[in-house]
Formats: structure tokens, C-alpha cells, sequence
């Protein structure tokens, strides 16, 4: 619940991609929203937190994140989240989740807001079971709450997903269509490519992203369904996604934040930190990916938090568990992208208004708006370690590295959910 103690965040840089707003601005807050931007409404400050030097800007909306079960909710992961100034997350389906189950849908959102770190949003399962031959119960799913519907990089056959769109539709639902067709994907696990053929592992080629986004493009056009992809990861993902905007389709489109800035050549020793899903393409499909994040082809960069550790990563390259922890990586490695080069309200609006869109609101700082703030200073260095990571997966790219750009508080509905200290806690 909101606080109705006001609380003014005092000489931040005040950045709202959504509002075209980039000042030095008192933020006030008031009953869990917004109630005034530079002078006090009523010349009465409350609490006063003093942010000069830090940037203030709208909490973050991350597209694709797992937190645990629907009955086993991980507070831990929940912190990680907030401790990476996410204030809004969709969680995405698992064959086990039961998110084609309206009063699971339930349960998981009544779990994340009795622990009051992060509002989660649910993307319900578009299948029942998720095994791409009945479609679930879409109706009573976007009356449990569910904004988004899709197979959680499960298969799912033409046919099938031509009758999602069009029961979507007359739902309000946005489907995910995840940039990976599974039968060409099948038994893969990195880039189909040189390198993949060097370390004598099975790839996943290009063409496995062209033909689902070929064929999910092709059915939209006979139908009136929002659209959202997952996991773009090379140049010719990207092309056609552009061509699709030009031709007017409502689609969206996000990439993990790890294509961003990373390429099968970083696999290395086979370290598994570098499994995963999109796999890491070439420098090419980086370097496309980047431009698409610039000029706003791409709508959303997420996450794509999975926090395996223990047995799940242990194993060799190929059988080991694809994905890794990245919640409090997001931020820091997104700021690197805007010193190489893309525009700051560009890569701000990737991880807020952007995705907010997707998910139907939030994502912005204006009076009136729910006060879901994030307060960073951006030159900050930290090193990722047990130190300084809360989320149990200490398998991410990052571990080790030194990172610029600290989360130092996440208001929630003017709550502060995460506070900076010396080192981490809510193990």
C-alpha cells in the first residue's frame, strides 16, 4: 500500500523519455503518486531526500524475468529486482507455472503484492500446458489480469497460432511470439556459425529466427492482434522486423540486454555464462541490434532474468541450462551502450515508457503518475560479487566485472522497496 507521507526527491536530473523531460527538478510525492515536478505544489516539501548529482528516472518496466513459482514466490529475486531499480516486471510462462490457470494468475499476483518489491505482471500461458495444441482459457486469463498471453519459447504450429491472434484480438490481448521457430532450433545451443563449429556444438541458425517471425508477421496481417517479440538477436530478425513497422503491423519487439553487448566469440572456454537463449550471434547482429535500439526499431530491452546456479550450470556447454541472472546488470550495461553511442533518451525509454506500452501503462514521471521511480548515479563504479548482487544466480556474464551505474534507491508507489548499502542483504 502507498504511503501518504509526502516525500520529495531534491536536485536529481529529472529524465522522462515519454514527456521529453531532461531538468534538474524536485520530484513530490504524495499518497503514492506524483503530485508536482519542480516547485512544491503547496510550498510544503515533506520529507526531503536529497538526490543532487543522481538522475531520477521512471522505474523500470522489464519485459521477460523469472522470480520462482506462482505458489513459491523468490522474495530474493524480487529484491535483485528492485536493486535494479524494476519497478514493473512480466514474468513469463514455464510448462510447470500453471499460468494457463486463471486462479494461478491470481495467486501470483497477490504473492508479488503481498511482498511489495515489484508489481508483476503475468503473461499467461497462450496454450494449454503450454503444448501448442489447445489454446487456453484467453478470456478468463485477461479477466485474472493478464495483459499478455504467449508459449514461453514453447512450440507451437501455424495453425494454432493463426487462431491465438484471432481470439487475442477480441480479447485485448497482446501475444508474444518468441524469435525462435523450435523445430529448427532443435537440440542447438549457440549461434549456428564458425565458432559453433569450432567448439563442436550444435547451432542454432539464423533461419530458426527468420521463419517464426516470418510466419508470425504473415498472420498478423490478416488479423487486428498486437503482437510482441521476444529474443530478436541478429541483423536479419531486425530487417524484417523494420519492414513490418513500415507496413503499419502493431508489433513490438525486445532483446535481451546481453545481444547487446556480447557475441558467440565470448563463449570462450565453453563458460556457460554464455549459454543462452537467443543465443549470442555475430558481431554483425550486435552491431544491427544496436542501430535498431537507436532509431527505436526496437521497442524494449529486458533482462531475460533466469537465475540458474548449483547442478543447472555445472554441467558441460551443451547440457547445461540456458540463461543467466541479469536484474541488476540492466541498468549498468545499458548506460555502456549510450557511451557507445545511442542516444540516452533512446536507451532510457528501452527499459521504461517502451516496455510500459507493451504492458498498458506506467513507465513515465508526471503528476498524477503512480510515483515508481528509480534514483542512479550513473558514475558509480561497483564490482559484481557476493558483495554487492542480491539474486541467488551468481552465473551471469558480468560476475567479476566492474560496472558503472548504481541503483541507490526504487520507490514503489513512493514506498522505498531498495535502499543502497554497503553490501548486500535479503539472502
Amino acid at each position: 500500500m502507498p504511503e501518504n507521507n509526502r516525500l520529495t526527491l531534491r536536485g536529481g536530473r529529472v529524465i522522462d523519455p515519454a514527456g521529453g523531460v531532461d531538468a534538474v527538478l524536485d520530484v513530490h510525492v504524495d499518497g503514492g503518486r506524483i503530485i508536482g515536478l519542480g516547485a512544491a505544489p503547496d510550498g510544503s516539501a515533506g520529507e526531503v531526500v536529497d538526490v543532487r548529482g543522481a538522475w531520477v528516472v521512471p522505474g523500470l518496466v522489464d519485459l521477460a524475468g523469472q522470480v520462482g513459482s506462482p505458489d513459491a514466490l523468490s522474495r530474493r529475486e524480487l529484491l535483485a529486482a528492485a536493486a535494479g531499480g524494476i519497478t514493473q516486471l512480466a514474468v513469463p510462462p514455464r510448462a510447470d507455472s500453471g499460468l494457463d490457470n486463471p486462479a494461478v494468475v491470481g495467486r501470483l499476483r497477490d504473492g508479488a503484492a503481498a511482498l511489495g518489491l515489484v508489481r508483476v505482471a503475468p503473461i499467461g500461458a497462450l496454450t494449454a500446458g503450454l503444448a501448442g495444441e489447445q489454446l487456453a482459457e484467453l478470456g478468463l486469463l485477461r479477466r485474472a489480469g493478464c495483459r499478455l498471453v504467449g508459449q514461453g519459447g514453447r512450440a507451437i504450429g501455424a495453425r494454432v497460432l493463426r487462431r491465438a491472434f484471432e481470439y487475442a484480438s477480441g480479447h485485448d490481448l497482446t501475444v508474444v511470439v518468441d524469435a525462435e521457430d523450435a523445430e529448427l532450433a532443435a537440440g542447438g545451443c549457440v549461434h549456428e556459425g564458425a565458432v559453433g563449429a569450432q567448439l563442436g556444438l550444435t547451432g542454432i541458425p539464423v533461419a530458426a529466427e527468420v521463419a517464426a517471425l516470418s510466419q508470425a508477421l504473415a498472420l498478423a496481417t490478416s488479423s487486428d492482434t498486437r503482437i510482441h517479440v521476444h529474443g530478436v538477436s541478429s541483423a536479419a530478425g531486425v530487417a524484417l522486423l523494420r519492414a513490418a513497422k513500415a507496413a503499419g503491423l502493431s508489433v513490438t519487439a525486445a532483446t535481451p540486454i546481453w545481444n547487446l553487448h556480447y557475441t558467440d566469440l565470448d563463449i570462450g572456454a565453453y563458460d556457460p555464462a554464455f549459454h543462452l537463449r537467443p543465443p549470442l550471434r555475430e558481431p554483425g547482429d550486435r552491431a544491427a541490434l544496436r542501430e535498431a535500439l537507436a532509431d527505436g526499431t526496437l521497442d524494449a530491452v529486458c533482462s531475460d532474468h533466469r537465475p540458474y546456479d548449483g547442478e543447472a550450470k555445472h554441467q558441460p556447454f551443451a547440457r547445461c541450462a540456458a540463461g543467466v541472472a541479469g536484474f541488476e546488470a540492466l541498468l549498468p550495461l545499458l548506460l555502456e551502450l549510450v557511451s557507445g553511442g545511442v542516444p540516452l533518451a533512446r536507451a532510457i525509454a528501452a527499459v521504461t515508457s517502451g516496455p510500459a506500452a507493451v504492458l498498458g501503462g506506467g513507465g513515465r514521471i508526471a503528476v498524477g503518475a503512480l510515483a515508481d521511480l528509480c534514483v542512479l548515479q550513473p558514475d558509480r563504479d561497483w564490482i559484481v560479487g557476493n558483495d554487492t548482487w542480491h539474486s541467488a544466480g551468481a552465473c551471469t556474464p558480468v560476475w567479476g566485472r566492474a560496472l558503472r551505474g548504481r541503483v541507490t534507491r526504487t520507490l514503489l508507489g513512493g514506498r522505498t522497496v531498495y535502499r543502497l548499502e554497503e553490501t548486500a542483504h535479503g539472502r
